[in-house]
């Protein structure tokens, strides 16, 4: 094997090329990137604290120059691929040239899903650097910022923007903030917080429609579902993802909203091709499953390395699931698998140090959700890894809050 390219210079990408070298491998890596940047960034502070920091990407990198340095690779930075020939390992890209290839990664991850509700100045997605400069430039204090889609990016922004001064509203159909990720009843105690930091809420309501309202002092009107309008001087759209498949169309691989793998990340009948990140659909016994998580894309990039370069010794891919939020004062952190019916709370949420340990169907703690007590999350990230009974992690938890609130 000699050359190894790698489509995306995002997290999976980067960490893949890092993972290689750090597994031996001394051949030629190229890395293609279609954003034209000078040095791959970190994207979950975009959302966070870099949203008004007024710093550029250059204050968040994925790497350091050095680590940059070491990995000792060709870096295609603002050019796109736009094929892939499995059969001759042909990488096309849309500037007419082609790079050939030993073996390929793609971890071209995906892309913010737009306004069906039109485009243009003052409406706005979050996804890549160049969407937070945009969105950045109309986030002055005393305006209003309309947010639709009340997930994770929306809820951070919300937070963020009404910390810069900025009134904040948040609408989304769903009854409760992160309820695709939570269950209502846990969303519910994050709408509290929200609302209590001055943030509008309007859940279980949809969007009809976004007007311009030109020389009129108000920039748009966002029309509910409900008969409600809001004047908004911006509006993010955070309503999900696409993922980064279309340059694929007219390859071999199989595509079902991401890269179709098997359970070695290797893409299904081509050999050759190994995939990472947020554009990975892998299997799961009888399943796929994509996940669309910063850590999830960092443990797919050690696994593939090793694949890649240990033929006969290819390990499988369980992921060990895990996201952090930045929410005002709140450190939010979410393990395993969350939103099952049965679940329990620790701690005190008025005062924000507390969990919410989810209970699978078998008795065992599946998942969580930690906010502000590393202690616990120590604790809950070790039982869920070992499908530990949920009453035990719960009565730890108990015991460990009753110490806490006897210092208090």
């Amino acid at each position: 094997m000699t050359r190894i390219v790698i489509v995306g210079a995002s997290v999976g990408g980067v960490k893949t090329a890092q993972a290689l070298r750090n597994e031996g491998f001394d051949g030629e890596l190229v890395l293609v990137e279609q954003e034209n940047i000078a040095h791959p960034y970190d994207k979950p502070p975009l959302s966070k604290f870099h949203l008004t920091s007024g710093q550029d990407i250059s204050a968040i990198p994925l790497v350091d120059a050095g680590s940059m340095d070491s990995v000792n690779a060709t870096w295609k930075f603002g050019v796109a691929a736009s094929d892939v020939d499995a059969t001759n390992h042909n990488l096309v890209l849309e500037d007419g040239s082609s790079i050939s290839y030993d073996k390929l990664v793609i971890a071209t991850g995906a892309r913010a899903r737009r306004s069906p509700w039109g485009e243009g100045p003052g409406i706005h997605v979050l996804r890549t650097a160049q969407d937070a400069e945009e969105l950045r430039t109309d986030l002055l204090p005393g305006r209003h910022l309309v947010i639709i889609g009340g997930g994770f990016i929306g809820a951070e922004v919300a937070a963020t923007a009404r910390k810069a001064g900025l009134s904040v509203s948040i609408v989304d159909p769903l009854p409760a903030p992160m309820s695709r990720v939570l269950n209502m009843e846990v969303g519910d105690i994050f709408r509290s917080k929200h609302e209590a930091e001055g943030i509008e809420a309007y859940f279980g309501v949809g969007v009809d429609g976004i007007d311009r309202v030109p020389d009129e002092g108000v920039s748009k009107l966002v029309r509910l579902s409900d008969g409600t309008v809001l004047e908004a001087d911006t509006v993010l759209v955070g309503i999900g993802a696409q993922v980064n498949t279309e340059w694929l169309n007219n390859s071999a691989l199989m595509l079902d909203n991401g890269v179709v793998c098997n359970e070695y990340l290797q893409a299904t009948e081509v050999e050759d091709i190994f995939v990472v990140g947020d554009v990975c659909r892998w299997q799961t016994g009888e399943t796929t499953t994509r996940l669309e998580h910063w850590t999830n894309a960092t443990d797919q990039a050690l696994l593939v390395a090793h694949n890649m370069l240990n033929v006969g010794d290819e390990r499988s891919y369980t992921p060990n699931e895990y996201v952090w939020s930045d929410q005002f004062d709140w450190k939010i952190q979410v393990v395993g698998h969350t939103g099952a019916a049965e679940f329990h709370i620790v701690g005190n949420t008025t005062v924000g140090r507390f969990a919410v340990i989810y209970t699978g169907g078998s008795g065992e703690a599946c998942g969580a959700v930690i906010v502000n007590w590393p202690r616990a999350l120590v604790k809950t990230r070790q039982a869920v890894m070992r499908n530990a009974p949920s009453k035990t992690l719960r009565e730890e938890l108990i015991a460990l809050d009753s110490k806490l609130a006897k210092h208090v």
